[in-house]
């Protein structure tokens, strides 16, 4: 059975300007919190590319694997879409929805479907802290996000 993660945030920027954040090379560095133990492995193209993959490496206490995303679909200043090819999840897709508001505000959305493994045992032992883990991530990803908007406008 799949779960839904949802994080929504209004940005002060347009929809474009937001998407083109999340193009730049080094955006998933950026947003990635020191705290999370994960560090990016390999990369080939860009979100804009389906077919393109990031391979990272995860860490979940004394445990640590590889996750493969790959990018599935792309809609400029949009959306993009990336799931998981291996990794922890039985499932894993994520949604980036860029939504534009007026042409200086927009909507970032954050939308994840996913499984875990071992079914309802794994929703059991996962699902209190995988939701945590969403939660804190996505907070912190959309606070830096609006920072480093607000910092790249001109003054």
């Amino acid at each position: 059975m799949s779960e839904i993660f949802i994080y929504r945030s209004q940005m002060p920027v347009s929809a474009e300007a937001v998407y083109r954040f999340h193009t730049a090379p080094d955006a998933l560095e950026r947003l990635t919190p020191c705290w999370d133990k994960t560090r990016i492995v390999a990369r080939t193209g860009s979100i804009e590319r389906p077919g393109s993959q990031v391979t990272l490496r995860v860490a979940v206490g004394p445990f640590s694997q590889n996750w493969v995303a790959e990018h599935v679909a792309c809609e400029p200043n949009r959306m993009f879409r990336d799931r998981m090819r291996t990794g922890p999840f039985r499932r894993w897709e994520h949604i980036h929805k860029f939504i534009p508001e007026t042409d200086h505000s927009s909507w970032l959305e954050d939308r994840v479907e996913y499984e875990f493994p071992l079914g309802w045992l794994g929703r059991l032992l996962g699902g209190a802290y995988t939701r945590r883990r969403l939660q804190r991530l996505f907070e912190y990803r959309h606070r830096i996000t609006v920072e480093q908007l607000r910092a790249e406008q001109p003054k």
